[in-house]
């Protein structure tokens, strides 16, 4: 087991089988990442509560925690997207960067806390590696109604990009 998987069992975090970003069935004209030098770009996921989208608005229907709680929950979830992509958490050399984007009610003007949900679940998991820059910004919409959609960007090392993986 990789000190990656380690940490992730003990911070009881399971990670999610990866299912195709598919709502409703809309089936999406774009690839859950796609690999670029030694950068691997993530799509963006979805806030979700077993597993439909968690809908509403951040200030709204969905309080500051629920949404800070969805981040997080999204971050997981882009974690089973890059070890699908690499095979191996190990192999991140970093997290480059987070955008989110929070469905807010009007008014609605701290995204950033929402957003932290999932940086500090990166930098937990990855301790230095995980710190990030990160773009938070409020929306009047997110797709299907949920309260907040990320998507990551993710360096890989490069001996990782040779083997094929």
């Amino acid at each position: 087991m990789s000190p990656i998987d380690e940490r992730l069992k003990s911070l009881n975090i399971v990670l999610p089988d990866v299912m195709p970003p598919v709502v409703d069935g809309y089936v999406p004209a774009f690839a859950p990442f796609v690999r670029s030098g030694d950068q691997i770009h993530l799509s963006g996921r979805l806030g979700k509560k077993d597993g439909k989208p968690l809908c509403g608005k951040v200030g709204g229907e969905i309080s500051l925690e629920q949404g800070k709680v969805a981040a997080r929950h999204v971050a997981i979830e882009l974690l089973a997207v890059l070890k699908a992509a690499i095979g191996d958490l190990g192999c991140v050399r970093r997290i480059v960067k987070l955008f989110v984007m929070v469905n807010g009610a009007p008014n609605f003007t701290e995204p950033h806390r929402i957003a932290d949900g999932a940086s500090e679940l990166l930098v937990q998991v990855f301790g230095e590696r995980g710190i990030h820059s990160r773009s938070a910004v409020s929306v009047a919409q997110v797709p299907f109604g949920a309260c907040v959609e990320i998507d990551m960007i993710a360096e890989i090392e490069a001996t990782q990009l040779t083997q094929g993986k």
